[in-house]
């Protein structure tokens, strides 16, 4: 009985969980990261998400670059509509993806570029969709001994990044217009590379006190040769 009261609380407490991250919002897509991994830009800024109950190979892996272009055709540069399951341990947040009505996510897998990930295969539909994807066999099916990405990072740990980190000069530059926050001074600035972001794009002209047009010279000089 005791036994049965404590899994009784954990699965409230993951439900509670789940509905405290929940979302439905529509954004563009303004960068591909990898087959399952997806960047975007909301009135809040950027934000990574990874794409719920799949696992793409990694872009180092064999077939990542075929998996990311797939991904890339699909939702680049399009309206996606997102609805969040949760976020990960890296701060990215996890959801499903669809376009004009198709299942993004599944189509993934349908194609061959990306490994079902539901928990505990629950989600019937992609342990279908995958199990057709090899018979075809389509995408990552089709080499002899393909590796689970889960089981490729074990064996290279040094060469991930999880998607995260500060942002790129292409992330900022992919954001113009629509990313340009509340911030003012360099101070607030992380790199060289967001700094002039803010000053090319959203007019920050504080960020250049002398008007030589670059700008936070603590963080762009080190990167010019210095004058004697």
């Amino acid at each position: 009985m005791k036994n049965f009261a404590i899994k009784l609380i954990c699965a409230v407490l993951f439900c509670i969980s789940g509905f405290a991250h929940s979302e439905e919002f529509t954004a563009k897509v303004i960068e591909v990261l990898d087959g399952d991994t997806v960047l975007v830009v909301r009135t809040s800024g950027l934000l990574k998400i990874r794409l719920a109950e799949i696992d793409a190979p990694e872009k180092a892996q064999p077939f990542g670059t075929a998996s990311m272009q797939s991904l890339s055709g699909l939702v680049m540069g399009k309206q996606v509509k997102f609805v969040s399951q949760t976020m990960d341990q890296y701060g990215r947040m996890v959801a499903h993806l669809s376009v004009s009505g198709l299942d993004v996510n599944a189509e993934q897998i349908r194609r061959g570029m990306a490994w079902e990930y539901s928990n505990f295969h629950s989600n019937k539909t992609l342990v279908a969709l995958q199990h057709e994807a090899m018979e075809a066999p389509r995408g990552l099916w089709g080499q002899s001994d393909p590796t689970p990405p889960w089981q490729w990072r074990k064996l290279h740990p040094g060469t991930l990044t999880h998607g995260v980190g500060n942002p790129s000069a292409t992330e900022l530059q992919a954001a113009t217009g629509t990313n340009c926050g509340k911030k003012k001074h360099c101070s607030e600035m992380v790199s060289c590379e967001e700094a002039k972001h803010y000053l090319t794009q959203c007019g920050v002209k504080s960020l250049d006190s002398d008007g030589d047009g670059e700008p936070c010279e603590n963080l762009c000089l080190p990167k010019k040769k210095i004058k004697n």
